[in-house]
């Protein structure tokens, strides 16, 4: 079945829309069938700003994806981010009829469903509701209730809201492009599915995804995503900084970052030096490798001081065995594994979407750059929370928990039936006996 579902992603970041064509080869990896990109210039650290730029880039993407896959693409996996995102930890319950009863998943689905309507701010929505842990009979610390005996059901939810205003824009860019939304997902999330192991969510990890605009944060630990933030910089930021540092133009800025960038300063050569095409009538331009270097490592140093503050808020910092994984095309930057290492004294990585991807004869979906899209194919896969993949196994498999707890309470009355009609067969033939006596 999975061999035939096939997955498109569309991700609106703010440098560039990228629609990515997929489906799950025989070996259970993703096989990327198509993919389109195109530069997006009606969005700004997330948040679309022109809808006709962002409609004409969305078209111009999946036209390409279409053209290099074969497929008709009429239903998408679209990305949110931006600095609207805010996330919080909410509690809820659930009381039982009866505690003889197990906990079944349409039970663990009420309480989920619940959070949806709690009191959010005015103008919010609620776009990720993600159990932490769950308390049966306050018997707290249990990741999966499912199968255990219990009257009061309660749990810690992480909740995600995104602003009303940027959920409509996104939705009308999409629809009138002529496509529908079939989830709207969390960008770190879904970068998150493409570039971390199980080993690592298990060991707690910080994944950090440096975009044109934003850059990401997805906290996991005990397999259960436990902190989200988004912070409202990113690679961007770093070409304004060479733009107006360096006094160039803005794509030159661009070529100065990505060719001769580093996150430090120390490692570039002093006598290193690049000359740019001046202004008409105008003598060109001569830069210093290492000047760049200051630029870029000044403004690498605060976003990564933001990203070790949301670390130590999130409570988890001493817990992230596995260290920061850093992802996104910001993290091609020389040097910043290294940088991040020194700021932080954790282990630092830098995350390749190629752990889940099959051989494919777009080598360029495996770039950093790509995490974000390949994670929202995957997302059509697998949900977000391991624990739902196994509920909708359950549900699938004959009737789920319910038919299998009928089938043992069945199993039990039969035993006691046929115990009874022996006991009652000994009796008369006994009554039997005594009457012949």
């Amino acid at each position: 079945m999975e061999q035939d579902k096939i997955i498109v992603g569309l991700d609106i970041g703010t440098t560039k829309i990228c629609a990515i064509v997929g489906r799950k080869n025989e070996y259970g990896k993703l096989e990327v069938l198509g993919m389109g990109k195109a530069v997006s210039d009606g969005v700004i650290r997330g948040i679309v700003t022109n809808i006709d730029k962002t409609i004409h880039a969305i078209e111009k993407a999946v036209a390409e994806a279409e053209e290099q896959s074969g497929i008709n693409i009429r239903v998408v996996n679209v990305g949110i981010a931006g600095q609207h995102i805010k996330s919080s930890v909410h509690h809820g319950s659930i009381t039982r009829n009866s505690n003889e009863d197990e906990i079944t998943v349409e039970d663990v689905n009420r309480l989920t469903n619940d959070m949806y309507r709690i009191v959010i701010p005015p103008g919010s929505e609620i776009i990720h509701v993600m159990p932490q842990d769950y308390t049966v009979d306050y018997e707290d610390g249990i990741k999966d209730p499912v199968g255990m005996s219990g009257v009061k059901l309660e749990a810690d939810f992480h909740i995600i809201t995104a602003q009303t205003n940027a959920i409509n824009n996104i939705n009308k860019c999409v629809r009138r492009a002529g496509l529908d939304i079939e989830n709207l997902i969390l960008e770190p999330l879904a970068s998150s599915l493409a570039v971390l192991s199980e080993e690592e969510k298990e060991a707690g990890v910080c994944l950090v995804d440096i975009g044109g605009g934003t850059t990401d944060i997805a906290i996991f630990y005990d397999n259960i995503i436990r902190h989200t933030a988004v912070i409202p910089f990113g690679g961007n930021i770093l070409t304004s900084d060479i733009k107006q540092g360096c006094m160039v133009m803005e794509h030159q800025a661009e070529l100065l970052k990505t060719r001769f960038g580093r996150a430090i300063a120390e490692e570039a050569s002093p006598n290193e030096i690049v000359s740019i095409p001046g202004l008409r009538n105008r003598p060109p331009k001569e830069i210093s490798v290492q000047n760049l270097a200051n630029i870029i490592e000044a403004r690498m140093e605060e976003i990564i001081e933001t990203v070790h503050t949301e670390i130590i808020t999130s409570g988890f910092d001493s817990k992230l065995a596995g260290g920061i994984v850093l992802t996104g095309g910001g993290s091609q930057l020389s040097n910043l594994q290294q940088l991040v290492e020194y700021m932080t004294g954790m282990d630092a990585r830098i995350g390749y979407p190629n752990e889940h991807l099959g051989k494919s004869k777009m080598e360029i979906v495996k770039s950093p750059m790509y995490a974000t899209s390949v994670g929202l194919v995957l997302s059509g896969y697998r949900a977000l929370d391991e624990r739902e993949n196994r509920y909708q196994e359950v549900k699938a498999s004959k009737g789920g928990f319910n038919s299998k707890r009928k089938e043992r309470a069945n199993a039990g009355d039969n035993f006691f039936k046929k115990m009874l009609d022996r006991t009652k067969n000994l009796l008369i033939d006994d009554f039997d006996e005594k009457e012949g006596y």
